[in-house]
């Protein structure tokens, strides 16, 4: 049985997706130039207006992600295992915040005095990317409902799509991070930016 609470937030984001629609279309352009090109994201962010839309419609996009996670059991550590329902439900959501809050920690604690740009805009290509990523996994998903497969080879294909976006976002980043950075400064930033906050991430899911 599907808990009363998730019912809740499907309805919620199908609403504020319906309001937003004329917005996310005007993102759309933007969205495929970051990903092809490392300047896209330096462009997007040159706009007040869409920088916002896309910082708006990114939020919204955290409670698909948070749902898909819920329901194909996307982080599972051991203490989640048997647990179901509500429980597991605000559990995730608490896994979610503290990779969320651990990620902003670091980059305030190491945000540069100088050539700050080209750091905030390597930060906000996160956003513009994870709207990428849930807007492939909800088709892929909701396809793959549709005909019926387990929810084992949903998972695998999920995993395999949320890797690829992810890859191909810390070479956007490093692209970015590049033009103020020489490469050894751009890869500790990597490194304690993304690699590490994703590693505490996995982790958590392997080992508690």
């Amino acid at each position: 049985m599907v808990p009363l609470s998730v019912s809740i937030l499907v309805l919620v984001f199908v609403v504020l997706m319906i309001l937003l629609i004329p917005t996310f279309l005007q993102l759309v352009p933007y969205i495929a130039d970051s990903f092809f090109r490392a300047r896209g994201s330096s462009a997007l962010e040159n706009s007040v207006r869409v920088s916002r839309d896309r910082n708006m419609v990114a939020l919204v996009m955290l409670l698909p992600a948070f749902l898909l996670t819920f329901r194909y059991r996307l982080y599972n550590p051991d203490f989640l295992a048997w647990k179901d329902g509500d429980a597991r439900l605000w559990l995730v959501a608490a896994a979610f915040g503290g990779y969320f809050l651990l990620r902003l920690v670091i980059y305030l604690l190491l945000k540069p005095h100088r050539r700050y740009e080209a750091y905030r805009t390597a930060h906000h290509a996160s956003y513009t990317f994870f709207i990428l990523m849930v807007l492939l996994m909800l088709v892929t998903a909701g396809v793959m409902y549709i005909f019926k497969a387990p929810d084992a080879v949903i998972r695998l294909i999920l995993y395999i799509e949320i890797a690829t976006v992810y890859f191909i976002f810390l070479v956007r980043r490093s692209q970015i991070l590049a033009l103020s950075c020489n490469h050894f400064r751009t890869f500790l930033y990597l490194c304690a930016l993304e690699l590490f906050p994703t590693a505490a991430l996995i982790v958590s899911a392997v080992l508690l």
